[in-house]
Formats: structure tokens, sequence, C-alpha cells
């Protein structure tokens, strides 16, 4: 059993009212949709990590790059992630698969019309994004 606990970066895009999601094929959370995001790497920041993972799943570019909140993640034990959820407005590019190994589409949906299932994170950051909570535990 995995007994490490990662850090996850997680960015919120939005364009025009709409925001951008990835359906998965990983082994955590295969079938479902996420917001762009992977781990920290070492000595990275949180915008750079949100900027690099942007561009290596999807191919575009972010601008204005806010905290949203931080989420205990354990419902994908024995994973464990602490999860630092960024929101970014879109800058350039049109989404694309780029990783075809670990996702499936990239799509822009309405706020309040987003496909499912979704990543366990996702309903914390749309949440968020409403209602200003930024604290989401385990418990």
């Amino acid at each position: 059993m995995n007994s490490e606990t990662k850090v996850g970066v997680a960015v919120m895009i939005v364009k025009d009212g709409k925001v951008l999601l990835g359906k998965r094929k990983t082994s955590h959370g295969a079938g479902e949709y996420s917001f762009p995001g992977g781990h920290l790497e070492y000595m990275e920041s949180f915008g750079d990590c949100a900027i690099r993972e942007t561009r290596e799943e999807c191919g575009i570019e972010i601008q204005n790059i806010k905290f949203l909140l931080v989420a205990n993640l354990t419902q994908y034990s024995p994973k464990h992630y602490c999860n630092v959820c960024l929101i970014a407005d879109w800058k350039d590019g049109e989404p694309k698969v780029l990783e075809p190994d670990r996702y499936e589409s990239w799509d822009w949906y309405d706020i309040d019309s987003l496909p499912s299932p979704l990543f366990a994170s996702v309903p914390f950051m749309i949440e968020s994004y409403k209602t200003g909570k930024n604290y989401y535990d385990s418990n």
C-alpha cells in the first residue's frame, strides 16, 4: 500500500463563462471529467505548475492565475493528495489531447451544465468559485 501523500495542482480555466474539462483515462478517476493539473515538481511554484500542466495536457495558455482552494483528497485511496486548486483565465490556443494515454477529450462546458461523472475535486472547485469557500478536508 502507498502511504505517501502527494501534492497536486489543478486549475479551473474560464473562457466566456465556460470551463475546460477533460475526460480522464488514468488509473484514478478513469472516465471522470477533471480540470487540467498534475503533480507539483520539486521547487516549482503553484502557478508555474498550472501553466506547465495546462500546456502539456491540452496545449493552451492561461493568465490571471489566482488561488481558489485547498482540498485533502482521500477519495481515491490508497492514493492521497493535498490538492492546491487555482483559477485562471484562458489566454490563447484551442484545447487538444496531447497526452492520449491520460485524456480522451477536452471541451468547454457551461459552469451550470457540467458532464458527469466529475473527478472528486471538481465539485469543490465549482462550489468555491460560486461561494468563496476555500478549505475542504477529508472529514
